[in-house]
């Protein structure tokens, strides 16, 4: 997959999480900070990375240089994501399902924050195992990695688009009816 270049888009980064760790030496306890960032530009790129230092401004400082770095692609069907994905990252599960317009974003935690940067408006979201945010973020990461378009689907099988069964049709803006499915055919 060729990497996408942080420059030439117009990102916005949010912190999720700080976490302060200590060691303990010979001579008395070291003190620092990791943070969790997302980094995206709502219109289907985001990033997730950690960072850690010694103080917490250059641990965000550091996750978000390393979160522009790894910036993904996610394919989405107008203001919601393709099709419903259930992934597991770790000991963390994810479930996301594709709303209808007007939904919004129903998740929590480190999920709803990279569905937002994402540019996601309309999804259902669930965390199913550990509620650990580094772990959701990740198994959220590799959801949206995996999601695939209706395009994708009809070259990997061979055959055309309008032959799948099940096609989602995005409405152009001030259409009447909200989030009707479609068969290939066209009917309801």
């Amino acid at each position: 997959m060729a990497r996408i270049d942080p420059n030439s888009l117009e990102l916005e980064e949010r912190v999720i999480k700080t976490n302060k760790c200590q060691k303990t030496h010979k001579g008395g306890r070291t003190m620092s900070w990791n943070a969790l960032v997302v980094v995206g530009d709502k219109h289907g790129h985001v990033g997730v990375a950690i960072g850690k230092a010694r103080g917490i401004p250059d641990a965000i400082r550091k996750a978000s240089e390393a979160a522009k770095k790894a910036i993904i692609r996610v394919p989405l069907d107008g203001t919601t994501i393709p099709h419903p994905i259930v992934i597991s990252e770790g000991a963390s599960t994810v479930m996301l399902k594709p709303a209808s317009p007007g939904t919004g974003v129903v998740a929590g935690g480190s999920m709803r924050a990279i569905l937002e940067a994402a540019g996601v408006h309309d999804v259902l979201g669930k965390s199913l195992g550990s509620s650990n945010s580094i772990n959701n973020a990740w198994a959220t990461i590799k959801a949206l990695q995996t999601l695939r378009t209706p395009e994708e689907v009809a070259a990997l099988r061979g055959i055309d688009v309008k032959q799948l069964s099940v096609r989602r049709q995005v409405q152009p803006a001030g259409a009447t009816g909200h989030g009707q499915e479609t068969n290939g055919n066209g009917e309801g």
